[in-house]
This record gives C-alpha cells, structure tokens and sequence, in this order.
C-alpha cells in the first residue's frame, strides 16, 4: 500500500507541473501588431497587392482552449467594430490568464498599438520582473502612448473609428465624423494621429499633414506619430520631404528591439513611394516584401528590377541571395551574392550571405575572410556576431569574448552579444541572460539557458515558470522537453521524466544531452 502511496504521490505531482505549464496563459497565440503602410492598387503598382493587417493572429493550434478562443473572438469583434465588447473580453483575458511576464508584455505592446491605452497600462502593471519589461515598457510608451489623458470613453470612441477605417473601409466617413470633435481634437494628440490616418487612407493628403502635424506638436515625443507622418510625406506633392521625416525616426533611440521590423518596412515603404527611378522603386517595393517575409512576392517583384545601371543590380542581386537564403535555397543565393560582388566587392549583404553559406559549409576559414570584409560596417553589428561565433566554433574563446565586449562597448541593443557573453562568464549569466531577453522578449535561446540556470541552482519553481515562456515560444522545440524531464528527473519523477527525453529525441534524434540521459 506504501508503494501504490508513493505512486499515486509522483503521478499527482506530474499532473500539477503539466497543468501548470498547460494553463491559460499559454493559451493565447499572437503576433505583434504591423505597422499599416497602404500603398494604392493603381496601375502603376509593382505588386498585385499589399496587405499589411493592423494586427493578425497566428492560427489556433488549440482551438478548445477558453482563453486562446476568447483572444480570437475578442479580437475578431474589435475588427468589426464592436469595440465595447471587444475591450470587456480583453479586460477578462488580462485579469484572468495565469500570472507570466511574458504574456503581459505581449499583451501590453498589443493594447497599447489599437488604441486601449488602460489595458495596456493593467497589463503592465502585472509584470512582476522588472528588469525583464522595464526597456519594453519604456519603448511602448515612447512609441504608442498619447501625452493627453484620455478618458475610457474617449479611448472606445477612437478606437472604434479606427477599427471602421482599418477594417470597414469606412475611412472617409470616420474622419468626417471625428472632424466634428472640436474639443476632442483641440485637446487630444491622439485624436489628430486617427483623423490624420482616416484623412491618409481616403486619400486627402493635405488634411492628413495637417492633422499629423498638429499630433505631433502636441506629443513630440510619440515615434508612432513620426512614422504616420513619414507615410504621408511619401504621398504627397514632395515625397522627398518623406525620407527627412523617417531619418527623424530612424535616429531616434531604442532600448529593445519591438519596433525594428516596424521602422525597417517604413523606411522602404517610404523610399519606394519617393524615389523616381522605376528600377529602384521596384528594389525598395522588393525589399519591403522582404522585411515581411513575403518571399515569393519580393522575388517577382525583383524579377523586373534588373536594369542597364550596375549601381542599381548590384544592390538587387544582394537581395536576391537575401531572399534564396532565407528560403534556404543556398545555390541561388550563393551565385547571386557572387554576381553582386562581381559589381561591388565591398557589398555587406553579398559578403555576409557568402559567409553564412561557407559556415554551413563547414569552411570556416572562408567564412571569417568573408565577414572580416565587413565588420564595423553594419549598425547591426551581425558580421561581428557572425565572425565571433566562428571563433567560438574554433575553441578560440578569447577571440570571441573580445569581439563581444566590444559590441557591448558601443551597443546596447545587442541581445546576441550579452546572451553568447553569458555562456562565456557563468558568474553573471543570470544577469547578461535577463539583459538580452529585456531586449528581445521573443528570445526563446535565452529563456531555455534562464531554466537551465535555475535547474543548476535547484530552483525548480523558477524553471517551470521560464519553461512555460518556452513552451509559448515554441512548444516543438526538443530543448523544451530536455529541460521539462530535468525538472521532473529532480522531482524524483523519472518515469515521467523519461518520457519526456524520448519526447526530445523524437522531435531532434541528434539532440546530445537527451541522449546522454536514456544512455544512448
């Protein structure tokens, strides 16, 4: 009786760490919201569309969960412009889903960009870890929040009006009727920001300047405001005003990275609608599909912008082998990066492309010329990251080490620097660990290594909870798994935690530590 005792004891704690991991807040399933860039499906369009959703869910992979279906319906009624309800059900998921940082900065960025500032601020106000969300919070309020308080009501109003131009083709309609909100619109940045957003979609370039302007003169702090504006300078009669304004942008600061595919697709968005040659149009259009991952459309887009100037293809044969890269089509991306140089021997992306496909090669002694060419010329900071991580690969560890302090000299923003600096000093990995997920929360590396460190350290409360962040990020990950059976291997769950190391072999067969633990 003693030992079916002990049994029931080890089954009954397996199920309470399952269904802690299992719980509500990693019910939830999406994506950051995109910046709107509405380029006109005129016949002088190089694209049969573009389509940049103010906020798009990521299918449901567990469509009975409450809280995951509860997001999609709120989010759906939001669409619809049933904002009250909408807003009801989000209050409901913030105040029920089970306590994670992660989660509520998700879910504080994605308040905050439709408009419903107090949730955002509910959200924020939940987050336990400071030096976790702290650069997060700082980046979202610079970005999205008005100067000007704006009452619940107000902020259902506006939002309401902005679901109705974004999603209901009603743009002309909800300006006009926000045009009549004398008071709102004197006191208000935000105000101006939807009417100038509602006068740009339906065309009225001039009222959509003003409107911008008169936002940012209220709130010049807002870099949300510097984009928009920077939109409809590209539209109007002097699009070059347009790259003067995103340079404003470009040079603000930033303490994480949530916002550099935003700025990045402005910036071409921007140069497409403002420069005059038809062949660079067509690159700047190419690479906008590229920063959103539409390959197939930035190659056919591409496949119209080589021209009779070598300045021009050199720069589209680059993107080129960006492109094949990422589609890891390795052959075209290596025979377009060498046409690129061919034209420009000193071209960063051909360069770097060369290097990454020679490291995969195993050829590293290519490589590191390839990203020697190129270091200290890119803000990134990747042909650096690249080359130190070749070393790395060579035992070289001080080499490597020098390379990231010196990054990190110059670089705050750089969370690859300070999470590979924290496998190379354990006496501060915690905190190098924490600093790069402070600027990259969707840093799933870093959350493994932060349970790793708290597994080491005996702190079995603190793993589960980075391992739930794994598991939102990325629940096929084998690391996952390994590290969950760790977790139960110390519970004295070896049954359990067996189970789970088969588990990791099965999504990685090669994983080396999995393997170590069945003694294969």
């Amino acid at each position: 009786m003693e030992m079916g005792s002990e049994a029931m004891k080890r089954k009954f704690l397996y199920i309470i760490i399952l269904s802690f991991l299992a719980s509500d807040a990693f019910a939830i399933d999406m994506k950051g919201i995109a910046p709107v860039n509405p380029i006109d499906m005129g016949p002088n369009n190089y694209g049969k569309e573009l389509v940049i959703p103010s906020f798009e869910l990521k299918r449901a992979t567990l469509s009975k969960n409450a809280i995951k279906n509860q997001y999609s319906i709120a989010m759906s009624k939001y669409t619809k412009s049933n904002v009250k309800s909408a807003y009801a059900d989000f209050r409901l998921i913030i105040d029920s889903v089970a306590p994670n940082d992660y989660v509520y900065m998700r879910l504080t960025k994605d308040m905050a960009s439709i408009g419903f500032f107090n949730l955002a601020e509910l959200a924020m106000s939940k987050i336990q870890d400071d030096s976790l969300a702290s650069s997060l919070e700082d980046d979202i309020k610079n970005y999205y929040f008005p100067s000007a308080f704006l009452t619940q009501k107000d902020q259902l109003y506006l939002s309401e009006l902005y679901s109705n131009m974004q999603y209901n083709d009603q743009s002309r309609e909800a300006t006009s009727e926000l045009s009549k909100q004398v008071s709102l619109l004197a006191d208000s940045d935000y105000a101006n920001y939807i009417a100038a957003y509602g006068s740009m979609k339906s065309g009225d370039i001039v009222k959509a300047k003003s409107y911008i302007n008169q936002a940012i003169s209220k709130n010049p702090k807002n870099l949300n405001y510097r984009r928009l504006r920077a939109e409809i300078l590209s539209q109007s009669d002097n699009p070059k005003e347009a790259q003067n304004s995103f340079n404003e942008l470009a040079s603000a600061h930033f303490k994480t990275v949530l916002f550099d595919d935003e700025i990045n697709s402005t910036k071409e968005y921007v140069l497409y609608k403002s420069v005059k040659n038809d062949y660079l149009k067509k690159y700047h259009l190419a690479y906008y599909y590229y920063d959103n991952k539409e390959y197939n459309k930035a190659i056919g887009v591409l496949q119209t912008s080589i021209s009779g100037k070598k300045s021009i293809n050199k720069d589209v044969y680059a993107l080129y082998a960006k492109v094949y890269y990422d589609m890891k089509e390795y052959e075209k991306a290596q025979n377009y990066a060498q046409m690129a140089l061919d034209i420009d021997k000193s071209n960063i992306d051909a360069q770097f492309v060369l290097g990454n496909i020679a490291s995969r090669n195993k050829d590293y002694s290519t490589a590191i010329k390839h990203f020697k060419k190129i270091t200290g010329k890119s803000s990134d900071f990747a042909p650096e990251i690249a080359l130190a991580q070749l070393y790395l690969t060579q035992k070289d560890i001080q080499k490597a080490k020098d390379i990231y302090s010196k990054i990190l000299k110059v670089s705050s923003k750089s969370f690859m620097a300070y999470y590979q600096m924290a496998l190379l000093e354990p006496d501060r990995e915690f905190e190098y660990l924490k600093k790069a997920i402070s600027i990259n929360p969707d840093f799933v590396d870093a959350w493994i290594d932060l349970a790793r460190v708290a597994i080491k350290k005996d702190n079995l409360d603190n793993a589960i909870t980075y391992l739930k962040t794994v598991k939102f990020l990325g629940e096929t990950d084998c690391r996952y798994y390994y590290y969950l059976g760790l977790v139960l291997k110390h519970k004295g769950l070896t049954a359990e935690a067996k189970e789970n190391f088969e588990y990791s072999l099965k999504l990685n067969p090669e994983f080396e530590l999995s393997k170590k633990e069945l003694n294969i």
